[in-house]
């Protein structure tokens, strides 16, 4: 059982990062709501905090301190750093560095425990002189991580509507919304459980009177056994509603940017990688421009916009009204006494997705990035081509956990790109879409689930409370408001509107 508790802490701290808490010192709470501090936060401070005006935590010289410091953490975190350790087998990595040429961009997990595409039993020619097959940009749709998500916005919001709630024995907390279109004459309904939303139409002419509340519900799911619901009567119940259902939806994503060169095999090697090729330069500059990260005021990813502490630069772009930062291995701090560089895998390692650009023949392995939320690898290689078919061309390959479904676009093939505007299309289409398909995988799938539940009973409970009090009830208007219904002008904010 504590072991247990200690592992859900440890996931809670490791999810904050996940959600863009970067550029301050990780925190969680845990029985009280405090946690003692220890040396190891200690040290995190010193590593987060800016340098000017701040004392040093060892007094010594830069790098003795660097030194010092994770000398210490690698005393406190013990296993831990030697698990994420990962080292390539001797035997398979000095037949690969004699092999020559023309080796696959990805080479399989021992485990098994990954698909690759295209996959390798299936490799065809690739020269860049083929004929291409499934290369149509019009193609090249961007997934919806919940489809449904903006109906009540769309639909109820701009009408008359009525939201109801109750408790479900079996189903837990229940938020119904109905809306009637006269000009279609149909009622429209969307029922929101802890599992997920259920929205339907139905027609006026199929009830004899206007249907209750239950019986709504009941048309939508089966298993609703309640009796009745209650009336919602809060007036910015619509602004919680939608924070609600919206929740998921995100405009901005975070993607990390590998630079594998020729001959490296190991995750220490690729992460230690400092100087920059120009052919890696200009692949960098297809995906987004090169931006000053001090004072810059787009989408930041969890990078420092203030104090320098995450780097100077870094890669932005904006498509198809979505902001895209790119975590660049080679733009993150380096360290010098710190073999994991975990200033940049703090980054790149807590992220979904990750681009890797390969500057030579050696293939990638799945695995050799030690991460609990790296799902996703998209693998780019530059190949010569002919002289006469002019300049180089691009090599694709994607792999990811086998729990993760496959995702659009379609690599082509063969697997090339020639034309850099459509490599574009192709790579920011492809790393948004292999983000929302991750999410489906097992891990994040439990996550997204705990935490629907999580607001969904705020939600339930905010409706409830607000509503008693717009009715009068003296009883719950005498008690001080809690900190998850404290609103906007209150200084907090409720609990969804704090985690939107």
């Amino acid at each position: 059982m504590e072991r247990e508790k200690r592992n859900d802490m440890s996931f809670s701290r490791k999810r904050s990062f996940t959600f863009g808490a970067y550029g301050g010192v990780d925190r969680f709470t845990c029985g009280d709501g405090t946690r003692p501090e220890s040396v190891e936060d200690n040290i995190l401070e010193a590593l987060d905090s800016p340098t000017t005006g701040s004392k040093p935590f060892l007094s010594s010289t830069n790098n003795q301190r660097d030194a010092e410091l994770f000398e210490i953490i690698v005393k406190l975190q013990g296993s831990r750093i030697d698990e994420q350790r990962c080292e390539f087998p001797l035997p398979l990595k000095s037949q690969l560095l004699h092999i020559g040429a023309d080796l696959p961009l990805i080479l399989p997990s021992k485990l098994g425990s990954y698909w690759i595409d295209p996959p390798l039993e299936k490799l065809r020619d690739v020269s860049p002189t083929s004929s291409h097959h499934g290369l149509d940009p019009e193609s090249y749709d961007i997934m919806e991580r919940d489809g449904e998500a903006k109906i009540y916005h769309e639909f109820f919001r701009s009408r008359y509507h009525h939201s109801f709630i109750a408790v479900d024995p079996s189903l837990g907390p229940l938020v119904l919304s109905v809306c009637l279109e006269e000009e279609e004459n149909k009622l429209r309904v969307i029922l929101r459980m802890k599992e997920c939303s259920l929205h339907g139409t139905f027609s006026s002419s199929l009830f004899t009177n206007m249907p209750s509340a239950v019986e709504l519900a009941k048309r939508l799911c089966d298993k609703v056994t309640v009796s009745k619901f209650d009336v919602v009567s809060y007036l910015k119940a619509p602004d919680l509603i939608t924070a609600f259902d919206e929740h998921r939806v995100s405009s901005n994503f975070k993607f990390g940017v590998l630079y594998q060169k020729e001959g490296q095999f190991t995750e220490e090697d690729i992460l230690s990688n400092n100087e920059e090729s120009q052919k890696f330069r200009e692949f960098l500059s297809i995906l987004g421009d090169t931006i000053q990260l001090q004072g810059f005021t787009g989408f930041r990813g969890g990078l420092d916009v203030c104090h320098g502490q995450t780097g100077n630069e870094a890669v932005f772009t904006s498509f198809n009204g979505r902001e895209i930062m790119f975590h660049v291995a080679t733009k993150l701090p380096y360290t010098e006494a710190d073999p994991q560089q975990l200033q940049r895998k703090r980054h790149i390692g807590n992220d979904i997705v990750a681009l890797v650009y390969q500057d030579g023949q050696t293939p990638f392995l799945c695995d050799v990035i030690k991460s609990h939320f790296l799902h996703c690898f998209v693998v780019v290689r530059r190949v010569q081509r002919e002289e006469t078919a002019g300049g180089d061309a691009y090599q694709v390959s994607v792999t990811a956990r086998e729990d993760v479904p496959p995702f659009g676009p379609v690599i082509p093939d063969p697997p090339l790109f020639t034309d850099r505007l459509q490599l574009r299309e192709f790579l920011l289409t492809k790393l948004i879409n292999a983000e929302i398909s991750c999410y489906k995988a097992e891990q994040f799938s439990k996550l997204e689930l705990r935490t629907r539940s999580s607001l969904l009973e705020s939600l339930h409970n905010e409706l409830f409370t607000r509503s008693r009090c717009m009715m009068g009830d003296t009883s719950i208007a005498a008690a001080p408001p809690s900190e998850s219904m404290r609103g906007p002008s209150e200084g907090s904010g409720s609990f969804i509107e704090n985690f939107k």
